[in-house]
């Protein structure tokens, strides 16, 4: 994260942030050859609104950053508790209704003058980040929220690996030993191949897919002018229609009427709302105040909030050899993060 003005030209964004986490957000480093920072990958972690008002110290900087990363890492459980009321379908489909509607009024002025190849863009996007919340929300459907904030967090390592490959390059020995560490703890983690649930591979398809669309993001939008409120609300916009058209087809109109109690439309709120736009205003807010890699390592303790609220809420419990893989996983993605702010 830094206060340039340059990432791929978006006009409104004054600083680059770590890519979280499905959700996503999600979280890759990128480089435009003069500064250091994050992109996000899905709605949650591209949508951006400028902060107003700076905070007034580094520690309290340092505070927003982790409030972020509890947000973001108290969206699995939730989710989860909410799947309880509605299909994955019917949850994605009103998630992204809210957020759609939200960054388009806020980007109003913006889209009506976008390009119609960055509009295409956009939605190029948006489809993937359907993907990626397809596979997430599955994922967490049929796997613990533990397992799912720990896994997801992977796509911090897959990152770099899949834009070094790209590139024709080989990444770094210490990405590739971060990542080694990472795949050992997903098997102490889930029990092994032979125990790796549906939903445990859904994640993990999630997480590279979230490094797909990092990687994606950064080639197709290198050097357009495009706001991210706009092309937030663009891709919120396709994973809208593309749920909305896989909802009618396998429960018809009617059945997108939820009759379900408060528990889920706070859900459906908290990951909207204090998921999007708060989270992104306060980390705007507090990123002034700190460092790409500060920022990038305070991040990085999403999965451990996810984890530990998974407990707390869920009551969800992992073993002796579960604890020892969630900490590998953990581990190598500090690794991760830190051997790739030295490249």
């Amino acid at each position: 994260m830094s206060t340039s003005r340059k990432l791929g030209q978006f006009r409104d964004t004054d600083v680059r942030r770590r890519p979280n986490l499905f959700a996503l957000v999600l979280h890759s480093r990128m480089d435009d050859g003069q500064h250091k920072g994050y992109l996000s990958v899905d709605v949650f972690e591209s949508a951006s609104i400028p902060a107003r008002r700076s905070l007034t110290s580094s520690f309290s900087a340092d505070l927003a950053v982790l409030g972020v990363a509890f947000v973001w890492g108290a969206s699995y459980p939730v989710a989860k508790s909410a799947l309880v009321y509605a299909p994955v379908l019917i949850l994605i489909l009103y998630r992204f209704l809210i957020t759609t509607i939200f960054m388009a009024v806020v980007a109003r002025h913006e889209i009506a003058s976008i390009s119609w190849g960055d509009c295409m863009r956009g939605l190029v996007l948006g489809t993937i980040l359907f993907s990626i919340f397809i596979a997430e929300t599955y994922g967490v459907a049929s796997t613990s929220a533990m397992n799912t904030a720990l896994i997801i967090s992977l796509c911090v390592i897959f990152t770099p690996i899949i834009d070094y490959g790209l590139s024709g390059r080989l990444p770094p020995m210490g990405i590739l030993a971060s990542a080694a560490i990472s795949c050992i703890g997903v098997g102490l983690l889930t029990g092994g191949i032979g125990k790796f649930s549906p939903g445990d591979a859904l994640v993990l398809g999630a997480a590279i897919l979230r490094a797909i669309m990092v990687v994606s993001t950064k080639r197709l939008l290198a050097g357009r002018q495009i706001s991210s409120a706009a092309l937030t609300a663009i891709q919120g916009s396709a994973v809208a229609t593309l749920t909305f058209v896989l909802a009618v087809g396998q429960f018809g109109i009617y059945g997108l009427i939820v009759k379900a109690p408060l528990q889920f439309w706070g859900a459906v709120a908290f990951l909207s709302l204090f998921c999007t736009i708060a989270a992104f205003y306060i980390q705007n807010a507090a990123v002034r105040k700190s460092t790409p890699t500060r920022v990038g390592l305070l991040m990085g303790t999403e999965p451990f909030f996810g984890f530990v609220l998974a407990h707390l809420l869920l009551t969800e419990s992992l073993t002796a050899t579960g604890l020892i893989g969630a900490g590998l996983i953990l581990a190598g993605t500090f690794a991760g993060i830190f051997f790739e702010s030295r490249t």
